[in-house]
């Protein structure tokens, strides 16, 4: 005879009375799960959330008092083991971020199918983090997007850092003068504010930095 899963205990909040008393039907009719407690605000999600104890939170984003973000900050600190799933109307990639980044192992769109829903309340309890689907691929287009690349001397101007990779290119300050169309006392001005900033003593100190850092391509012509 086969053991009987544990009950995943949940706690929802929704500032929608229909909206709250619909979920709250629908999870209690699902196997497994059980909803211990309701909350029309953030505050009161956080409350119940610390008293009741439940396996999992499902929160709405959009509450009065405190909203989702917030709440799901307040429970990762004050009940880091409650998972929360965020269950909203929004999919824009700044709230799917900002959840994540507050504490949600989970975020779906209203809308989504019972069958989704249960199965983002029982991977979430069992520690997985779950999206639904078009929430997902946005994920993963974040995650596979290349990462910027760095530019080199963030302590420099844009100015500084061209004036720089023309120094490092080989050109004199005249040369560089009349690249830019500059006088050469603004050259020569940026000149020493890049030795300065970079710490250095002359030209060719500068140039070797500069050189290291992959500047230098503009060329001479």
């Amino acid at each position: 005879m086969s053991e009987r899963s544990p009950v995943i205990r949940v706690v929802l909040a929704d500032d929608h009375p229909v909206v709250r008393a619909g979920l709250a039907a629908l999870l209690t009719s699902l196997p497994g799960i059980e909803v211990v407690g309701v909350a029309s605000t953030g505050r009161e999600a956080v409350r119940e959330v610390i008293t009741s104890r439940p396996d999992v939170a499902v929160l709405d984003l959009q509450m009065p008092d405190l909203d989702g973000f917030a709440a799901t900050r307040e429970l990762a600190r004050s009940a880091p083991d409650v998972a929360v799933l965020v269950l909203t109307m929004f999919e824009d990639d700044d709230s799917v971020f900002a959840a994540m980044r507050a504490g949600a192992r989970g975020y779906l769109v209203k809308g989504a199918e019972q069958d989704e829903i249960a199965r983002a309340i029982r991977a979430v309890a069992a520690g997985e983090a779950i999206f639904g689907p078009g929430v997902a691929r946005r994920v993963l287009g974040f995650f596979s997007a290349p990462a910027p690349t760095a530019e080199p001397f963030p302590e420099l101007t844009s100015r500084e850092r061209e004036i720089l990779d023309l120094l490092a290119a080989g050109l004199s300050n005249p040369a560089i003068a009349d690249r830019l169309h500059l006088a050469s006392k603004t050259v020569a001005n940026n000149v020493s504010a890049i030795f300065t900033k970079l710490g250095i003593a002359d030209r060719s100190a500068a140039i070797i930095q500069a050189r290291n850092a992959g500047l230098g391509g503009s060329g001479g012509a």
